[in-house]
């Protein structure tokens, strides 16, 4: 049997155990020019927040009765299709189940020699894409200069500030709590770390980056980039990656009041969507898989296991209650 977590309703704020139905059903069988994917490990992301909502966005909001949106990577265990062989491990957007068919749009191999199963939906998944083409083509940064990085011990924001670390940048990190403030200055090389939870942001900002601040990459919105706003530089770009803090929000969204700012220092605060990089999402894996061997990027993985257990899983996006990448392991070996 396939068991498959169904979107059965959508939530108001916090998505609650109600807001999706484990269901299992019989495994599929392929047809003419598809493959059947066993899959082993499903990505966690705040976007899957968004998609829940019936609202104009980047992409269509998921259906009511449909399979939970989300990155996969699994094995191909059948196979109709002359561009996939059995054995063949495959990542792309199978949803929140154990088993898949598909006709490969989307999809592409990944070698499980080469790196972990879940870090290919991580670093070197989308992840690891947005932080990639965020940093170096949006946020456009260079060699001297000073880049703030919010929710930093997180998939995106933790390779962002190795990337800027890698191109000669001060990176100074965001986080909730000492355990990951301390990861991202000794284990991931930043500059310097803010605990959110526990410490003035904007007090410690001037401290940190007392000229100001060349890049803010945001990943949470809200009071953290209305404070960022007053500390930028002539020029300074903030790339708006997502807005983790107001996504749950009951109320209207809450914008920044600082934005004035942007008029003052000839500043640009810009949106960006990986999947506008779709095509060049080759170069940025083959680059980033060699800074990993190189031993210059660090990818960290944080795993549960049981599909049953996704919501609370789900729900430790929102907590901070994880570190890293957070990946859910959906089949049993």
């Amino acid at each position: 049997m396939n068991k498959q977590l169904l979107f059965v309703k959508r939530p108001v704020g916090e998505a609650g155990d109600d807001t999706w139905d484990l269901v299992s059903n019989p495994i599929p069988e392929p047809a003419d020019g598809e493959i059947l994917v066993k899959q082993h490990y499903i990505s966690l992301d705040p976007a899957m927040r968004g998609w829940m909502n019936d609202a104009k966005s980047y992409i269509e909001p998921m259906a009511i009765g449909s399979v939970m949106r989300a990155g996969s990577v699994g094995e191909v265990i059948a196979s109709k299709n002359s561009k996939f062989n059995v054995g063949d491990f495959v990542s792309g957007h199978g949803g929140v189940q154990q088993y898949i068919t598909t006709d490969g749009k989307g999809y592409y191999t990944v070698d499980p020699k080469l790196a972990p199963l879940p870090t290919y939906i991580g670093t070197l998944g989308m992840p690891g894409m947005t932080a990639y083409f965020g940093i170096l083509e949006v946020g456009k940064i260079k060699e001297g200069d000073v880049v703030l990085v919010s929710g930093a011990a997180g998939a995106v924001g933790s390779i962002v500030g190795q990337i800027a670390k890698i191109k000669g940048c001060t990176v100074i990190g965001i986080a909730g709590g000492a355990e990951k403030c301390d990861y991202i200055t000794n284990e991931l090389g930043f500059d310097g770390a803010i605990d959110y939870k526990n410490e003035s942001v904007r007090n410690r900002l001037k401290e940190l980056c007392p000229k100001g601040i060349d890049v803010y990459f945001d990943n949470v919105g809200g009071e953290i980039l209305d404070i960022a706003l007053t500390r930028l530089r002539l020029h300074a770009r903030i790339v708006i990656c997502g807005a983790i803090s107001q996504y749950n929000n009951k109320m209207a969204v809450k914008g920044p009041s600082n934005y004035l700012s942007l008029l003052v220092n000839r500043a640009t605060m810009q949106g960006m969507v990986v999947f506008d990089w779709a095509k060049r999402y080759g170069e940025a894996a083959q680059q980033m898989g060699m800074w990993m061997a190189q031993g210059k990027l660090k990818s960290k993985e944080d795993v549960y296991e049981g599909i049953e257990n996704f919501p609370e899983t789900f729900a430790r996006l929102f907590t901070g209650n994880k570190m890293g990448k957070l990946v859910l392991k959906v089949i049993e070996d």
